[in-house]
Order: C-alpha cells, then structure tokens, then sequence
C-alpha cells in the first residue's frame, strides 16, 4: 500500500497525480478532504514525464485550473499542498530557485520547477500554486540522501501536465512534438540550444534553421540549454506553430 496527493482539475471528478503514485496498483482510492472515499479509474499515464490521469464518479467537485507555467519568476513565493506522511492537507512555503530543471542520473531530461517548499514522502502529486492559489506545477521529485526532503523539491510545470492530460483524455497515449533537429552537445558553453544536424523532410529546415544556429527563444521564452528547449516542446503537440529565435 502506498500513498500520495493529487489534484482536482474539473468539477466531474478528474483527478491528476504522478505515474510513480498509483504505478502497478491493483486498486486506487481517493479520499477527498471532506474524508468521503472514492474507487477511482485509471484513465492514461506518461512515465516519462511522471503525469497520471485518475477519475472518480461524483459531480460538483471544486477544482483548480491550470495557470500558465512559463509566467513563474525565480524568487517568487510558492505554496506546496499535498499530504506528507499521511498527514492531511499540509501546505509549505517557498520560493522559486529554477525553471527548466534536468536532474542528473535521470534518464528523462526533464524541465522541472525548483523550489524549496518542503515536499515529503506522501506529496507526490499535490498541487504547486502560486500566491494568487493558480496551479503552476505538480510536486513530483526531491533529491535526498535520507529519503525525507533536504532542502529543495521539484514539481513538473503546469503546461506540461496540462498537455500531457488533454493528449491522455483526447487520444490515450502522449503526441511528442518535434522540431526535427539534433542538438551540438559539444558547445556547453553558449547560453541556448546549438543546433547540429536538421532532418532533411523537417519544418524546421523549411522555416529556415541551419545547422549551427543557436536557438535563443521559443514563442519569446528564454532557451539557455537543452531542458529549457525540452520543456517548451513537451508542452506542445504535432501541428503546433512555434516561432522560434536564433
């Protein structure tokens, strides 16, 4: 038995959580803060990006929406909400550190948020608001030597489980979007993203990227390295326009 958080995202009962939460689980349930029980249903799950989708049978649920993650300023106060060891309905503080963070060892490259809100066992899958209570980012992952929360936690960007959940309810499985570029790993030291081959059937090389280009912004956001560019694709599905600057 295993527990953990999740957020009501619309008022007929989806309910979004981390794959890890409910993976290989025989049975979920989800208690709600009123302590009614729940059976849930599993609608769809990405492991890559440790999103899951749940459903429960009941109506006039309250729910939160999703915010714009690409808003979020390093330094700004957030609120970590979920139930550390079982403890129901804790809220932290923090603020924060870094947007499109990749952890070492991990063989997804992520875009996660950092902050040091203090995120526990039990949390994954909670909801990461900002000070105005709109939902940023999905608490997933510390980084420990104990196990417990040691300073800084990392939560998934809301544009990120926003689309991973409209791809799961609308086709079942994740559209990974592509520019249909390899990246120049050597560079490491230019701040954006070194373009070092481009497919030859791609748009990319139809909008007229070169090799060697450096991309600098997607859709105006900031590219300093490879996560930050990672993060404004995942967000995206096939077909998406996306002006990008080099």
């Amino acid at each position: 038995t295993a527990t953990g958080s999740g957020v009501i995202i619309s008022e007929d009962g989806y309910i979004v959580t981390n794959n890890h939460v409910i993976d290989d689980a025989d049975n979920i349930q989800i208690t709600l803060n009123n302590n009614k029980s729940y059976k849930a249903k599993l609608v769809g799950a990405d492991p890559s990006t440790d999103i899951a989708l749940l459903k429960i049978e009941e109506t006039g649920l309250p729910f939160i929406g999703f915010a714009n993650s690409d808003d979020v300023k390093i330094g700004e106060w957030v609120l970590a909400v979920g139930n550390p060891f079982n403890l129901n309905s804790t809220v932290t503080a923090g603020i924060v550190s870094a947007k499109g963070r990749d952890l070492d060892g991990n063989n997804n490259t992520e875009s996660f948020i950092q902050t040091d809100a203090a995120v526990n066992p039990g949390n994954s899958g909670g909801a990461l608001v900002n000070t105005r209570g709109e939902l940023i980012g999905i608490n997933t992952a510390i980084t420990s030597r104990t196990g417990s929360f040691i300073g800084y936690s990392f939560a998934v960007p809301s544009n990120i489980a926003k689309k991973i959940i409209d791809d799961l309810l609308e086709f079942g499985s994740v559209q990974e979007a592509i520019l249909g570029i390899s990246i120049d790993p050597v560079d490491k030291e230019i701040d954006g993203v070194k373009i070092g081959t481009i497919d030859e059937k791609s748009e990319a090389l139809k909008a007229g990227l070169k090799e060697g280009d450096v991309i600098t912004k997607v859709n105006n956001v900031k590219i300093s390295k490879f996560s930050d560019l990672k993060g404004q694709l995942t967000a995206k599905r096939p077909g998406d326009l996306v002006d990008v600057t080099v």
